[in-house]
Parts: structure tokens; sequence; C-alpha cells
């Protein structure tokens, strides 16, 4: 029953996300050396009557790496096909899935980090020469059989574009990192939401809800749609700047986007550790949650920010870091003011 409740709770939410991605170019805020390669790629390729080359998409989570890949599906005019690197546990898996594409069309793997070494393998003649081989019957009747595949176009996403192997890497023609965004670009695209939302939002409401954003789209909008909420019921479904300050604070975010795992991230550091430096194992048993969540969802915006600092022997919270929790430094533990 529980997993039901999850399972349809993730739908309602991809299909949220899904509503307010942008489907063209001109839709997509910020991110703007990226998408003039993109554009600049794109028409070449449509000019020129060939597929586009294949694009690798890397930067932390949710900041549009697929509403990126299916804009150029819809810019060049085919099909996107998705699948994530942890579904491709086996060769016939790619296989299957390549086979059936119509030529031109686009794949996306997401995560394409965590696909399986073999998978991978079977990849690098795809990519290169559009065909795999494919080994038939085991020990001394096996034979291997060569499938022609339609020209088409792999788009990958990481968020950890150090896990890749370098032969995979190198056969990616467009390589493109994505950044956080600015407040100010985050602004617009939460008044872009709002708009197909069918909810009213002044300067300072989209402002308030973009400086508390950590830089994402995907958190912008998914704090808009809590703010919403609490708009609809409390404020005549109008959103200011109060008003999403009210609601925000109700979710435990604070004005400098630090949310409760975050706060919970600081404190064990400064106050558990006097300030570190302490591993990222350490930190994240302390807290209750997996290493790889906290290095990827976490750690960059604190660090971004300057909260926290890597070192080789570990973690070190900075003046910030104290400062912001009311906190001073002590001898060994971080001590309140």
């Amino acid at each position: 029953m529980a997993e039901r409740r999850q399972s349809e709770e993730l739908n309602r939410s991809t299909a949220f996300d899904n509503r307010l991605r942008p489907s063209d170019f001109d839709g997509f805020v910020g991110q703007s050396k990226v998408r003039d390669r993109l554009m600049l790629a794109v028409k070449a390729a449509k000019d020129r009557g060939e597929t586009l080359d294949h694009v690798l998409f890397s930067g932390p989570p949710g900041l549009g790496k697929t509403t990126l890949s299916y804009i150029l599906g819809e810019a060049m005019g085919v099909n996107v096909k998705t699948t994530s690197g942890p579904v491709l546990t086996k060769p016939g898996d790619l296989a299957g899935l390549l086979t059936s594409l119509e030529p031109g069309e686009i794949v996306f793997i997401d995560e394409i980090h965590r696909m399986s070494k073999t998978v991978e393998e079977y990849l690098y003649s795809a990519m290169e020469d559009f065909s795999i081989d494919i080994l038939l019957d085991q020990g001394p009747n096996a034979r291997s059989v060569r499938l022609d595949l339609p020209r088409f176009t792999l788009v990958g996403a990481t968020t950890r574009i150090g896990l890749i192997a370098a032969p995979l890497r190198a056969r990616f023609g467009l390589v493109n990192r994505l950044s956080y965004y600015e407040p100010e670009e985050l602004a617009e695209i939460v008044r872009r939401s709002a708009a197909k939302l069918g909810v009213d939002i002044d300067a300072d409401g989209a402002a308030e809800i973009a400086r508390r954003s950590r830089g994402t789209p995907r958190i912008a909008n998914n704090l808009l749609r809590r703010v919403r909420d609490y708009a609809q019921v409390k404020a005549g479904n109008f959103i200011t700047g109060q008003v999403a300050s009210d609601s925000l604070a109700l979710l435990e975010i604070d004005p400098h986007g630090l949310d409760e795992m975050d706060r919970k991230v600081l404190e064990t550091v400064c106050v558990k550790f006097g300030g570190g430096p302490v591993g990222l194992s350490t930190i994240a048993v302390s807290v209750g949650e997996e290493p790889d969540t906290i290095e990827e969802a976490y750690e960059p915006f604190l660090i971004m920010e300057g909260y926290l600092e890597r070192t080789p022997k570990g973690r070190v919270a900075t003046d910030l870091a104290f400062s912001t929790l009311g906190l001073r430094r002590g001898n060994g533990q971080g001590q309140l003011f």
C-alpha cells in the first residue's frame, strides 16, 4: 500500500514536471552558452541533412539535462526514446532498444555513468559504426552476428562525469556541463511556471522563491508547487513576497535556501566535530543519509555558497557556516553565541 502511494506521488510529480517543461530553445531559460552551442549544432546538422552528433550533458540534478534532450528532439523533428543506465543490465536490452529505432531518432540515457560495463562496451561500436555484434549460443557453437543500426543520436546525462570511462566520453561530439542558475534566471522560470499553473505571482514572490531554490530550476518549480497550495488556501491564489516567505518558513527552508538536511550537515560538522575536518562517511552516518546523496544532492550547494570546504583530510566548516547557525568556534566544538 505504501509502495503504491509512493508510485502515485512519483507519477504526479513527473506529470507536474512535464507540464512546466519548455518544449523549445526559446522557452528554455539560462545556460545561454550551452543553448547557443546546441542551436548551432542543430542548424548545421539539419542544413546538411545529417543526424545530430552524440551529446553528453553533465552537472548536478535538476538543471535541465532531460529537458534539453527533449528540446533537441523537437528541434530535429524526431522522436526521443528514454531509458536510464541502471535499466540497461544486459547487451540484449541495448540491442532491443537500438534495433527498434527509426533513422535520426534520439536515444536518451539518464545516469549513463551507472550503466553496466558490458553494455557500455557494446555501445562503443553502436555510437561509432552504427552496428553491434551479438553473440549467439555458447561454447563450440557460439557465433557472432553483426546487426546494422540506423544512424541515431545518443544523448547521455550524468551527475558524475568522472565515472564515465574515457573511451565512452571520447565518442560524444558535444560535451556540455550545466551550471547552477542565477537568481534572476530562476525568478523568470518561476514566473513562467506560475503562468502555466494559472496562479498570480508578483516580482517579489518570484524573487523570494528563486532566492531559496539553490540555483536549481527543479527545486524552484517544486517550491512553487508548495507555495501555490499555501496561496490558494490562505492568500486568494496570489503569491507575494510575504506569502512566499511565510509558505517557505512552514517548509523549514530559510532565507539562505538551507533546508533541514543542510542544517543537519552543518551542525554535524560545526557542533559534533568542532568545524572539522570530518569524513563524508562520518557525516552521512551522523545525519542518517547515504554518502552519495550527501555528496551529490547537498554538498555542492553548501560548497558553492561557502559553508563547507573540501580538504584532503575531510570536510571543514567555514566561518559563514558558524555564523549562519548562530555559533562561534570553540575549542573542539561549536558553541552558541
